[in-house]
């Protein structure tokens, strides 16, 4: 009985670091990108996977597809191809760019001799 359990005991050990290592945080994951599916909103700003930046327009759950408004062109894709979802943010809330010096061209520039 004892050279059973001593043959499967690195075994079974093995398997256990494995699902601690590999599954369980495979499992967390995948719960947390669930979440963030079933709270997505029209007005979200969302983030493809092929790196498409837009908001999202609207949301079919039955069909398990997305609508989403990029600068006025209106795009269909799949929920699993959403990569990321940020909240909504108000125009107000984006700070314009603030004035930069412009840089001298090289007809301003002057040679010294």
């Amino acid at each position: 009985m004892e050279a059973v359990i001593g043959t499967f005991l690195p075994f079974l050990l093995i398997m256990g670091v494995m699902w601690f290592m590999m599954i369980r945080p495979q499992q967390k994951q995948a719960k947390v990108r669930q979440a963030m599916i079933d709270n997505m909103q029209p007005g979200n700003h969302v983030i493809t996977i092929g790196g498409l930046h837009g908001v999202l327009e609207e949301v079919n759950r039955a069909t398990q597809t997305v609508v989403i408004d990029c600068e006025g062109v209106y795009l269909t894709f799949n929920l699993s191809a959403i990569s990321s979802v940020k909240e909504s943010a108000s125009t107000s809330e984006i700070e314009p760019v603030a004035d930069v010096e412009e840089m001298p061209v090289d007809s301003d520039v002057v040679a010294e001799s």
